[in-house]
């Protein structure tokens, strides 16, 4: 752990100083492993010399730990002693439930996939951005199966408007190509993950980007022409190793996806209106009908788009209503939603 060899190889694994300085001296005998997959009653993890085992205690529930974590263990055991704190961590929330559901944790980039057809949703992939946002990852728009498309630049440039600085890539995940356009985002110790639709080739890039050949290291579906709809494929969620020295997380296709808890998330999507607010002449302006508002302003000159404000009420009023709030007196306080 504290040899230099041995910290160089863990950075080709995704560790860093910001795990390094989490490290005390009576943590100096553990062994950092990383978790490579999430089961309902187990883990698998990795380390410097490949696969080993993390044994949980009989109480320990898998839930609480996302595909990407770093854990400290006994190397002799294999006993899980306690879990590192996170860089970012990519969570939803899920209809019905109070607490969040992880979905991958210290993930440098997110590649949002989506294709040049039907599937092709503006408002879906803002939810997209907003939980990139939330988590403090970089967001990467990628656009599939262009090939099929006669205006693959049009989807492009509409993606490209959804962001400020938003990057784009338009690929086929079939092809050898991808590796190349994706190439920024997947060097040593760099951490990846995929989110988006069934169907529009997560897991047939994935198996790209890991070279899988023939035997393939996801299962693949077929998309429905009708509607662009595909077969959900991907089952769990699991850490793969990049022939570049990256780290590419795959996970299942998401069908609803609530936003919760992620008012920075918006702030940062919507960054046009968040910096017009302040210009508003009251304070709480909500933008929908005051006097002096600069946002509806913005609107009635035609520099932000009166669909794109209609996205953000949508968005800010859903995130109200489904974020839990505290209530109850203090040290015995419940959760329960808020009304909207």
């Amino acid at each position: 752990m504290n040899a230099e060899i041995g910290s160089q190889s863990l950075e080709l694994l995704g560790w860093s100083e910001f795990f390094a300085a989490q490290i005390g001296e009576d943590d100096a005998d553990l062994a950092p492993r990383r978790i490579s997959s999430v089961h309902r009653a187990r883990l698998e993890a990795i380390d410097v010399s490949g696969p080993v085992e993390l044994d949980l205690h009989p109480n320990a529930n898998t839930a609480e730990f996302a595909v990407g974590d770093w854990v400290l263990a006994d190397p002799w055991t294999g006993m899980f002693i306690r879990r590192l704190e996170r860089k970012t961590l990519l969570q939803r929330r899920t209809e019905g439930r109070n607490d969040q559901q992880l979905a991958a944790a210290n993930v440098d980039t997110l590649f949002i996939v989506t294709s040049c057809n039907a599937d092709f949703n503006p408002a879906r992939l803002e939810r997209y951005l907003i939980m990139a946002n939330e988590a403090g990852t970089t967001p990467v728009i990628v656009l599939t199966k262009a090939d099929t498309s006669d205006d693959a630049r049009g989807y492009e440039q509409e993606a490209m408007s959804l962001q400020r600085n938003l990057p784009v890539v338009i690929l086929n995940a079939k092809s050898a190509e991808a590796i190349d356009a994706l190439a920024p985002w997947c060097g040593p110790g760099q951490t990846v993950a995929l989110v988006g639709s069934s169907g529009v080739g997560k897991s047939t890039l994935v198996n790209t980007l890991a070279r899988a050949g023939h035997d393939g290291i996801q299962k693949t579906g077929d998309i429905r022409k009708h509607d662009a709809k595909g077969r959900h494929t991907t089952t769990a969620r699991s850490l793969h190793a990049l022939p570049g020295g990256g780290w590419v997380i795959d996970t299942p296709g998401i069908r609803t996806l609530y936003v919760s808890d992620v008012t920075d998330g918006i702030d940062t999507l919507y960054a046009e209106i968040t910096d017009l607010a302040p210009l508003c002449r009251f304070r709480d302006c909500t933008h929908a009908h005051e006097p002096g508002c600069a946002v509806l302003a913005a609107v009635a000159a035609g520099t932000l788009s009166a669909e794109r404000l209609q996205r953000w009420r949508t968005l800010r009023e859903e995130n109200r209503g489904k974020t839990p709030v505290l209530t109850g007196p203090k040290g015995n306080k419940v959760i329960r939603k808020s009304k909207r």
